[in-house]
């Protein structure tokens, strides 16, 4: 297989655009701010700033500028008014507009700690709340600029703004202590908006890539309908086309007219041409009947597997074997579509990546059967084997050791791994020795057998 461990199969190529752009850009770069979160989240905040307030003067009879704070906290409350009566609450604010409204909280939240003693009050940690709402919904360019303004006014805080209310009129903080909660402050933006960013990548890539799993999953059912749709109608329709040409040979040998014998001959021509129609549709690589939609044995599995791939390149031998325990009988098992393209994808992978030989190999036993591609490449990196079964785990910016030299975006794996577990499988991986790598399922017997 390859050194990135990644299949691509038709996940990556089967797109008419460039799925690249499709998933980066669109999901991930785009900016989801809705007015209804921006809203809420304001709510929160302006409560919280009117309980800080009403703590300080009637908890804490504390000295501070009580009616310019509620000022500023009025403001903050009227802005949020307008935003929510100007734009409908589903709307999603473009990058500009996000950020100036998040600017605007950040300012109102700076003037109002600058009013209760700036980076000395320990409630000046209410700036971070802005950054963490962009780092959730915006991308990385406005997340920057909305955190740089942020930190930019956690600085100034930290050497501009009234002294901090107490019981007394003048409490003492040196510069250097202000100086350096500005800095923690700063600290705590960063941290907390990277993990925050970093938390919201992972859970939109994880998201679009079970959603192309969902989407393949479907088309592989589609088309296994399609199939059994086609051996019914060539069984069904054999009778009536059977009862067709029997009268038409019939009205030949009869015919009155030689215009009605030649009618009598088109319309048998006719019949057997459906017929052989329908026995091109109804026709499977085993010659199975009707039931081979429905189940099939271990050895046409694998054939059905390798069968793409047996004859792409001439320097690489992919072959398939089936083996079983003594006295144990073969058992036949349920089509399953997932099982089918899965496995064809680390096939396809493995041929990109073997040095001459690739084996499918089907074991089952009283409890399980067991599905594995073993090859004699590279093998997994020690990098990407501690990641594989992660959406975008690749190594394949380079595409080194590739026959194809194609370039994925490491979702296959992610996907076939996916699909392999949704019907019960134990999916494994590892590297064979002396070379080579394996990708291995195996289910309980009751799991996948036809009963």
């Amino acid at each position: 297989m390859t050194d990135a461990r990644a299949p691509n199969s038709g996940f990556d190529t089967a797109p008419p655009y460039d799925a690249q752009d499709v998933w980066d850009t669109a999901a991930i770069r785009r900016g989801h701010l809705r007015v209804r979160t921006l809203v809420n989240v304001r709510w929160m905040v302006i409560a919280g700033e009117i309980m800080v307030l009403a703590a300080m003067g009637l908890g804490l009879s504390y000295h501070a500028p009580y009616v310019p704070c509620l000022v500023v906290i009025m403001a903050g409350a009227l802005v949020n008014v307008a935003t929510q009566v100007a734009w409908p609450t589903q709307r999603v604010l473009t990058d500009r507009e996000a950020m100036g409204q998040l600017a605007l909280d950040i300012a109102q939240t700076a003037t109002l700690i600058g009013q209760l003693g700036g980076t000395a009050n320990p409630f000046s940690l209410v700036l971070i709340a802005p950054v963490t709402l962009a780092a959730a919904t915006l991308p990385v360019r406005p997340l920057m600029i909305v955190g740089g303004f942020a930190a930019g006014a956690a600085m100034l805080l930290s050497v501009v703004s009234l002294p901090y209310p107490s019981f007394t009129l003048a409490p003492q903080f040196s510069i250097e202590y202000r100086v350096t909660s500005g800095v923690a402050l700063v600290a705590g933006i960063v941290l907390i908006a990277g993990y925050v960013r970093q938390s919201v990548v992972e859970a939109t890539r994880m998201a679009l890539a079970l959603d192309v799993t969902q989407a393949v999953l479907a088309r592989e059912q589609r088309l296994s309908a399609l199939g059994g749709l086609a051996a019914a109608a060539a069984h069904e329709l054999g009778t009536p086309l059977a009862t067709i040409t029997i009268v038409a040979k019939e009205l030949i040998r009869e015919a009155p007219t030689p215009a009605v014998r030649e009618d009598a001959e088109l319309l048998m021509s006719q019949a057997e041409r459906c017929r052989d129609i329908l026995r091109r549709l109804a026709a499977t690589p085993d010659k199975a009947t009707d039931t081979v939609h429905e189940r099939l044995s271990l050895r046409q599995l694998v054939q059905e597997v390798i069968g793409p791939h047996a004859n792409t390149s001439k320097e690489v031998r992919v072959e398939a074997i089936v083996s079983g325990a003594k006295n144990v009988k073969a058992p036949e098992i349920r089509r399953l579509p997932e099982v089918t393209h899965a496995f064809t994808s680390f096939v396809e992978n493995a041929v990109d990546f073997a040095k001459s030989e690739i084996l499918v190999s089907a074991r089952f036993d009283a409890d399980s059967v067991t599905i594995e591609v073993r090859d004699d490449g590279p093998g997994f990196s020690a990098e990407i084997l501690a990641k594989l079964g992660q959406p975008y785990v690749t190594s394949r910016p380079g595409a080194e050791g590739s026959r194809t030299g194609h370039i994925g975006m490491g979702l296959g794996f992610f996907i076939s791994k996916t699909l392999l577990e949704r019907t019960g499988a134990q999916v494994t991986f590892f590297n064979a020795k002396p070379r080579g790598a394996v990708v291995a399922a195996r289910w309980d017997r009751s799991i996948v057998e036809v009963g």
